[in-house]
């Protein structure tokens, strides 16, 4: 059997002969995140997290929900009924529309009346209150009163000269 001969022209570079390492005495702490990550962190959505990692971009995992909930219990006696009587969050809508000028005069004196009667209200919370009287009405009524109210062109009004 043919033994293989070692090259003695080969070089030997750094990375070839590797020192062992001694051990260490004390484990090393590891450097605590720079607080702009952290609020960064914050920040992001979970849209941008997924547009994030579908790019393979990563992000650094924080640690804030485990001592948020260590803080909720400690103080669950005080704030646990609260957050059960807590309504679930409405999803809102924005929308435009076009009204004639008396009708929106209608909506301004209706908001006066309220004030004199010491409820105040929004133009939004009046327009619900009319949408709930009517969603509450029979068909026949509901019908009379669409019929009662004249139809407009829709979209913007043009500007006048």
């Amino acid at each position: 059997m043919p033994v293989a001969k070692s090259n003695p022209s080969a070089k030997v570079t750094k990375s070839a002969v590797v020192p062992a390492r001694a051990p260490a005495s004390a484990p090393r702490k590891t450097a605590k995140p720079a607080t702009p990550q952290k609020t960064a962190a914050k920040r992001a959505t979970p849209h941008a997290v997924a547009k994030g990692a579908a790019k393979g971009a990563t992000k650094p995992a924080v640690k804030a929900p485990a001592r948020k909930a260590a803080v909720a219990k400690a103080g669950k006696s005080t704030s646990a009924p609260a957050a059960l009587s807590k309504p679930p969050k409405i999803k809102l809508v924005r929308d435009s529309f076009t009204i004639p000028r008396a009708e929106y005069e209608m909506l301004d004196a209706i908001k006066d009346r309220l004030v004199k009667l010491t409820r105040p209200a929004k133009k939004s919370e009046v327009l619900r209150a009319g949408i709930a009287l009517l969603a509450a009405l029979n068909d026949a009524a509901l019908l009379a009163a669409l019929e009662a109210v004249p139809a407009i062109k829709t979209g913007r009004p043009k500007k006048a000269k």
